[in-house]
This record gives structure tokens, C-alpha cells and sequence, in this order.
């Protein structure tokens, strides 16, 4: 079997998480990903991760797996004439440059199209191709703040905090890798290429559900609401007896019947104050206290047994070290090791979603070790430029 995308390239020039992930993405589902950096100024990506090995940190081995690299001095006309020449022969470009860069390169749409007219440009920036705020730079730290998305984050009356990882790139990766799903898709009819347009600050306030119809109808800002969701219980966390804690979510009415009745508290479903979805928000407060006061008394595998058998959701907050060993996602193929030629040993990471029945993706290989690894291959195999030619731009310093 081949990936789905099978056959199709795609050329990644941005740096750091947004661009670089959506290639991912699309290398995972088959795609032959060429990642483009500059000579002189590899991916800040291969410098970033919390372990250093021999210098080198992991989060490369994450985003430049299925990868091949390329170095490519798109700021010369020498380097942009061979990105051309690729441009010709790809499918797919992604880049998460400011507004602007490549059309200071003369290397815009319109450039690209009028090279190969079925080509698709993925553009991920910080506010969008268009707009006052088009040519700000933005980071995804901004992005969250700014769409209201860190202002529900956190605990009543603290600070707004952050997760530990960058979410608004991760997000606005993934709706790039659809937006470019999705073209790829319409070329099928018309024949021809487009744009897509992603801003981290629309993908952050893209997954923000009903905030917005709340407040245009009710004036309601959602705020921190700490563990759990304001107005729909129970679904939050509660500690076990060995302190450990759980995430317990019975909102569904009939699945808090079961729930009731796992606790050994079946009158609790037919009580006026927790009968239906708007009696228990409104009584939240004192759900919780009796939720808890349950598992309190039982340890983790007691609760989660005894709430599985009943059909109640629940489930253990794992750290990474459970996660890696987590029977599911073991038996899902989403704990997978890479063999990562930097430190000449197999890497754990996460798998790929989602799970294709007939064109499954498949991780090929960890990501190049080095920049401008496979400069030859590409620039002799796949443009049929000389070795005297390669060697030219080598010496110029294009490649």
C-alpha cells in the first residue's frame, strides 16, 4: 500500500513550528516533503527541545521526519531560479514567512503560478495575507492571547496561563494541511492552484466553540474556569485515595444516571437539582463535592473499573512517561520510534492521525540529520542539473 498522497511534492521554505508542521503532516500521509533552508541559517527547529544530545534536541526529529533537506539561497536570483525549477516539478509550497517576503523575493503567487499554474501556496502567518495587522510579525504565544483563547485559560481571578506547547501553531498547522487537502481537491476539477491563507490568530479563535453566539446574544465572556467547564457537570477532575487524579465526565443525562448508580447513589439522577443538563450546571458546585467525596474513598483502578463497567466516561491523568506505555495508544501504532541518525539511536514519538484503511501514512524516516543533506539528489536526480552545475552554485554560495 502507498500514502495517500502518494506522488504528490511539496516544498517547505518556513521555519520554526507552523509551516514546518503542516509538511509534516503531509509527509505522513505519503507526500514527498523537500524542506528548503538557507546555507547559512539552518531551522531554528534543530536547536529547540528540553534534551540536548551531543547537541542536538528532539523537536527536529519530530517536525523533519519523512523529510528530505535542502539548502537554497532564495534571496540570489541564482537561488531563486532553482526554486523555480523545483516549483515546476512540486505540487504544494509551504511557507510561514511575514506578509510580503515573497513577493520582496519576487517569488510571489503570481510568480509561482504563472511557473506552474496547478501549483498550491500554503501561507501561514500571524495575522493573515490581508489586513491592518497583515505584516505584524506574530509568534503563537499572540495569537492564543489575542483571540481570547488564553483569557479562558487558567483558574477564577490568576493569571491567564500558557499549555507547555506552542497550540496556536500546532493549530494553525493543521488547518493549513486541510486548507491544502482541500485544494488539492478543487485542482482535481479546475486544473489549477490557489492560495491558502492561515493565520495562527483565526485557528486559535476557530476552535473556540460557542463563545462568540454567547456573547453576541447573552453578553457573556467566558473566563478560567480551572478544572472543569462552567454550566456542564459533572466532567471534571477528582482525586482517588492515594491522591492520584481522574477526569470523571457524566454531562450526557443518561450517562450520569449510570454514574449515579456506579456510586451506589441512584437517587441522585431523579433529584430536581442534578435531573437534567441545566440543573447540574446550576448545581456544579455541590456535585462535585459529592463526586469527589465518592472517589475519595477508592482507589484509581477501583473507580475506573467500576465507572468503565457502567459506561461512565473517566479516564487517569497520565504524564508522558505513562503515555509511552499506554496499552491503547501502543496498540493504536501511536507511540513510534524513529531512528534518528544524529545520535545514532531509535527515538520515541507520536504517531499519525488519522488511521487510513487503505492508504495508511507511514513515518519513512526521522527527518535529515544534516542541512542541505540531500542537495545532490534533488538538484542532479530530480532537476537533472550537472555535477558541474551543482558544484557552481556550491561555490557561489546558493546551495
Amino acid at each position: 500500500m502507498t500514502g495517500a498522497l502518494d506522488g504528490i511534492r511539496v516544498l517547505e521554505i518556513g521555519t520554526l513550528i507552523s509551516g514546518p508542521f503542516a509538511g509534516r503532516l503531509l509527509g505522513d500521509m505519503g507526500a514527498e516533503v523537500i524542506k528548503i533552508e538557507p546555507p547559512d541559517h539552518p531551522d531554528p527547529i534543530r536547536t529547540w527541545g528540553q534534551v540536548d544530545v551531543d547537541g542536538h534536541r528532539l523537536l527536529w526529529t519530530v517536525h523533519a521526519r519523512n523529510k528530505k533537506a535542502v539548502t537554497l539561497d532564495l534571496r540570489a536570483p541564482a537561488g531563486r531560479r532553482v526554486f523555480l525549477d523545483l516549483v515546476t516539478c512540486s505540487d504544494i509550497v509551504v511557507e510561514n514567512f511575514r506578509p510580503g517576503t515573497l513577493e520582496k523575493w519576487d517569488l510571489g503567487y503570481d510568480v509561482l503560478s504563472a511557473t506552474n499554474p496547478g501549483i498550491i501556496l500554503v501561507r501561514v502567518s500571524g495575522y493573515g495575507q490581508t489586513g491592518p495587522d497583515a505584516a505584524k510579525a506574530g509568534y503563537a504565544s499572540v495569537a492564543e492571547a489575542a483571540s481570547g483563547l488564553r483569557h479562558m485559560n487558567g483558574f477564577p481571578g490568576g493569571p491567564p496561563p500558557r499549555l507547555a506547547i506552542s497550540l496556536g501553531d500546532s493549530l494553525a498547522g493543521m488547518f493549513a494541511a486541510q486548507g491544502a487537502l482541500a485544494a488539492l481537491y478543487r485542482r482535481t476539477v479546475t486544473g489549477r492552484g490557489q492560495v491558502v491563507d492561515t493565520a495562527l490568530l483565526e485557528a486559535c479563535l476557530a476552535v473556540q466553540e460557542s463563545t462568540i453566539p454567547d456573547y453576541d446574544v447573552g453578553g457573556v465572556i467566558r473566563g478560567p474556569s480551572g478544572t472543569r467547564l462552567e454550566g456542564l457537570a459533572p466532567s471534571n477532575i477528582y482525586q482517588a485515595a492515594d491522591g492520584t487524579w481522574l477526569v470523571i465526565a457524566a454531562n450526557q443525562d443518561t450517562v450520569f444516571r449510570r454514574l449515579c448508580g456506579a456510586m451506589g447513589q441512584p437517587g441522585l439522577a431523579d433529584d430536581p437539582d442534578y435531573a437534567d443538563h441545566n440543573a447540574r450546571g446550576a448545581h456544579q458546585d455541590e456535585l462535585d463535592a459529592i463526586i469527589g467525596s465518592w472517589a475519595a474513598k477508592h482507589s484509581p483502578d477501583e473507580i475506573t473499573e467500576a465507572l468503565t463497567a457502567a459506561g461512565v466516561v473517566c479516564g487517569p491523568i497520565n504524564t508522558v512517561a505513562q503515555v509511552v506505555t499506554d496499552p491503547q495508544l501502543l496498540a493504536r501504532d501511536m507511540i513510534v520510534d524513529h531512528y534518528d541518525e544524529r545520535i545514532g539511536r531509535t527515538v520515541k514519538g507520536p504517531g499519525i492521525v488519522p488511521k487510513l484503511s487503505e492508504s495508511p501514512g507511514e513515518i519513512r524516516s526521522a527527518g535529515p540529520a544534516r542541512s542541505g543533506q540531500h542537495n545532490d539528489e534533488v538538484l542532479r536526480d530530480l532537476l537533472g542539473y550537472s555535477a558541474d552545475e551543482v558544484a557552481a552554485l556550491r561555490e557561489e554560495g546558493i546551495v
